[in-house]
């Protein structure tokens, strides 16, 4: 075995088992009908993405931790924002906010599989929220974005992540 295929499935391997175990994992806790209601959460602190502010990602074009003392609760899952406004604006229209299938990662989907996206790498597109598991996988989309918007949606529904 090479050292490229070592280091690749060293790397790999472990990723793949934790999306899925992530993806069981909220399955068996909502349950099969309660899927439309998935989003990722943080399997330490239960929070949605990760504890960071979906508004953020509009307003301030990049990721930031939200504070503790300022939540929500939304299908479900526990939200942070950084500011109350922040926490207004998800209020009247959170799926405007919400990252697009639960917060899976939007190239994986296309791809017909499920991966946990990650908040620090993601685009907002027509004013859209997505993370991908790599930037690669933010290049790939972004590059054939009509494409890969339909795909991941017809995707969406196969694999679990749903469109909020």
């Amino acid at each position: 075995m090479s050292e490229f295929t070592l280091n690749l499935t060293r790397l790999w391997l472990p990723a793949k088992q934790f999306a899925m175990a992530a993806v069981f994992f909220a399955a068996s806790v909502f349950g099969a009908s309660a899927r439309p209601d998935f989003y990722l959460a943080d399997p330490v602190t239960a929070y949605a993405i990760g504890g960071y502010d979906p508004v953020a990602f509009f307003v301030d074009g990049y990721p930031r931790l939200g504070d503790r003392r300022i939540e929500l609760s939304w299908r479900g899952v526990r939200w942070l924002f950084v500011n109350e406004g922040n926490k207004a604006a998800f209020e009247r229209d959170p799926e405007v906010y919400a990252p697009q299938y639960g917060g899976c990662g939007a190239y994986a989907l296309v791809e017909g599989y499920a991966t946990a996206g990650n908040p620090a790498i993601f685009a907002v597109v027509e004013n859209r929220l997505y993370f991908f598991h790599t930037a690669v996988n933010r290049y790939l989309f972004l590059t054939s974005r009509e494409t890969s918007v339909e795909a991941a949606a017809a995707n969406a529904l196969k694999t679990g992540c749903l469109q909020p």
